[in-house]
C-alpha cells in the first residue's frame, strides 16, 4: 500500500475532528449514557460535607489547599456517581487514581540578568494523565507558582481536554519566575535556560506544553527557538501558541476568550432565551483571555464594563468601545504598561486597589472572571448575586472560591460555567495547531473559527447531557469530563 501524502494525512485529520465535533453536538446526551450509567436524580445524594474516601489525600496534601480545593469542588459536583450502587466503587477508584500526577518533573533554572548577576528560579512540568492522549497545558511564570498550584491546574486541565472531545491528556508545568520589570534580554535568557532543562522531556506524542500567565507568544518564540537549537528538529509540534511564522495557527491568542464568550452565547441562548446584546459584562484581567473576551463582546453588541489588573479596575460606565479596546492592546501587548497608565487615554475610569468584584455600583449582568484562581470570594458572589447577575462564565482556572461556589449553588438559575468548560476553547485549538502542524499544512483564521465554535456547541452539548433534567450546568461539565477519562482508564486496564 502506498504511504499517504501530507495532504492526505491532513484530510484524515479534518475528516477525524469534524466527525467527532459532530457527535458531540448532536448526541451529547447519548454519547455520555453509553459510557457508563449514571443515578437518575443526581442531585439526590448529593452530601459536601460527607467524601470521606478522599480522607488520606486530604491529609497527605494539606499544604496544597489549592489543589485540594480543586480535588474537593470536582468530587462535590460528581458525588453522586460515587454512590452508584453499580459502579460507586469503579468511580471512587478512578477519582483517587486521577489525583496523583503520572509524573513531576522539577528543575532549577539558572539565568542571568542584564548585569551580569546569576539567578536561580525553580522549574516544574505536571505530567498528570496520558490516559486520552500526551500530556497537555500551559507553562505558567510568576511568583506565585508552585508544585501545588501547578497540581491544581494540571488536574482540572484533564478533564477540560477531556471536554474537547481531542485525544489530550492533561498537564501543566512552569516557573516561580516573575517577567514583570525584567528586560527583553532577560526574558529570553531565562526561557532559553528554561527549555534546556524542559527539552528532554517534551514531545509531540508525550508531552506539548503551550503558554499561561506570565508566557505569550514572545516566551513561547524564544523556548522554540531554543528546542530547534538543541534537538534539530523543526516543524514538530511540541509546543502550541507558536507565531505564524513557524507553524502556529490563526486564532490562537484569542482561542480562550473568544471560546468562553462562545459557551455564553451557548448558554444564555439556550437557558435563559435571551442574548448577549446591551448586556452589562464585567471582565477581570487584562491578559490575553480578557483581552479576547472583551473584543468579541464588544463585537456582539454586549456592554463590556470593566477589565483590571493586580493593581486596580478600569470601570466603563457606557461599555468599552472599539478605541478604548485598541488603546488596551497597545499598552498590554507593545508597551506592556500597567492599566493605570490609561486612566487619562480612554473613556473608562480607574479606581486603584480594587477588584471588579469588590465595587457596589458596578451594574453587572454577566460576569467574565479571566485573572486567576480564587478572585471571587464568598463576598464577591454574594455582592454578585445582589445586583441581579445571571451567569458566570470562567475565563480563568477555579476563579471562584469554594465559599463563593456555594453562594452561586444556591441560586440554580445562574448560569455558572467552570473553566474546564467555559476556558476550554484555547486548549482546543492547541490541539488543532498540533494536527496542523502533524499533517505540514496551514489553516486560514476563519476556518479555524468555524472549528472553535464547533468545538465549543459540542463542550456545551456534552455539558447540559450529562446535567440530566434536575442537574446543573456545573454539574454536568465536571460528570462529562469525568466520565471520558474513567471510561478511557477502565478500557486501558489501568483502573479496574
Amino acid at each position: 500500500m502506498m504511504p499517504l501524502s501530507p495532504r492526505g494525512v491532513n484530510m484524515i485529520l479534518i475528516i477525524f475532528m469534524f466527525i467527532n465535533l459532530q457527535i458531540q453536538k448532536i448526541h451529547g446526551n447519548n454519547q455520555i449514557n453509553t459510557i457508563m450509567s449514571t443515578p437518575k436524580n443526581p442531585q439526590a445524594c448529593t452530601n459536601p460535607l460527607k467524601l470521606d474516601f478522599l480522607h488520606d489525600l486530604r491529609s497527605k496534601y494539606e499544604h496544597q489547599p489549592v489543589f485540594l480545593q480543586a480535588v474537593e469542588e470536582m468530587a462535590i459536583a460528581i458525588e453522586p456517581l460515587f454512590n452508584d450502587p453499580e459502579n460507586g466503587d469503579f468511580y471512587r477508584k478512578a477519582f483517587l487514581y486521577l489525583t496523583e500526577p503520572e509524573r513531576m518533573i522539577s528543575f532549577h533554572v539558572p539565568w542571568m540578568d542584564d548585569e551580569g548577576k546569576q539567578h536561580v528560579n525553580r522549574g516544574w512540568r505536571v505530567e498528570f494523565s496520558s490516559a486520552l492522549g500526551p500530556y497537555k497545558g500551559g507553562l505558567r511564570f510568576h511568583p506565585t507558582v508552585n508544585d501545588g498550584i501547578l497540581k491544581f491546574l494540571g488536574f482540572e486541565q484533564i478533564f477540560k481536554n477531556a471536554l474537547t472531545g481531542l485525544p489530550l491528556g492533561g498537564g501543566k508545568g512552569g516557573s516561580d519566575f516573575d517577567p514583570k520589570g525584567k528586560s527583553e534580554a532577560e526574558v529570553r535568557r531565562f526561557c532559553e535556560s528554561f527549555m534546556t532543562q524542559l527539552c528532554r522531556y517534551i514531545g509531540p506524542s508525550t508531552d506539548v506544553p503551550a503558554g499561561d500567565i506570565g508566557v505569550g507568544g514572545r516566551e513561547i518564540g524564544y523556548m522554540y527557538g531554543q528546542y530547534k537549537r538543541l534537538s534539530n528538529k523543526h516543524g514538530e509540534g511540541v509546543l502550541t501558541g507558536k507565531g505564524p511564522l513557524f507553524g502556529g495557527i490563526q486564532l490562537r491568542p484569542e482561542a480562550t476568550g473568544f471560546g468562553t464568550v462562545y459557551m455564553a452565547q451557548h448558554a444564555i441562548e439556550d437557558k435563559l432565551k435571551s442574548t448577549l446584546e446591551g448586556s452589562h459584562c464585567a471582565i477581570s484581567g487584562s491578559g490575553n483571555v480578557a483581552q479576547y473576551a472583551s473584543k468579541m463582546l464588544i463585537d456582539l453588541g454586549a456592554k463590556v464594563v470593566s477589565v483590571s489588573d493586580s493593581d486596580g479596575t478600569l470601570v466603563f460606565d457606557d461599555g468599552m468601545t472599539n478605541d478604548d479596546w485598541e488603546q488596551l492592546i497597545e499598552a498590554k501587548q507593545v508597551k506592556r504598561m500597567r492599566l493605570s497608565a490609561l486612566k487619562n487615554t480612554v473613556s473608562g475610569r480607574y479606581i486603584a486597589s480594587r477588584s471588579p468584584w469588590t465595587l457596589p455600583d458596578l451594574p453587572v449582568m454577566f460576569a467574565f472572571p479571566c485573572a486567576t484562581q480564587n478572585e471571587i470570594d464568598e463576598d464577591g458572589a454574594s455582592l454578585l448575586m445582589s445586583k441581579g447577575a445571571m451567569g458566570v462564565f470562567e475565563g480563568a482556572n477555579l476563579p471562584v472560591t469554594a465559599e463563593g461556589q456555594e453562594i452561586l449553588r444556591m441560586k440554580p438559575e445562574v448560569l455558572y460555567i467552570p473553566g474546564k468548560a467555559a476556558n476550554a476553547g484555547g486548549v482546543g485549538v492547541s490541539g488543532l495547531e498540533m494536527s496542523q502542524n502533524a499533517g505540514k499544512t496551514y489553516w486560514k483564521r476563519e476556518k479555524v473559527d468555524i472549528m472553535l465554535k464547533e468545538m465549543m456547541s459540542g463542550v456545551y452539548q456534552q455539558m447540559k447531557g450529562a446535567a440530566g433534567e434536575d442537574g446543573t450546568l456545573e454539574q454536568g461539565c465536571n460528570r462529562a469530563g469525568f466520565l471520558k477519562v474513567a471510561h478511557a482508564l477502565k478500557e486501558l486496564g489501568w483502573v479496574y
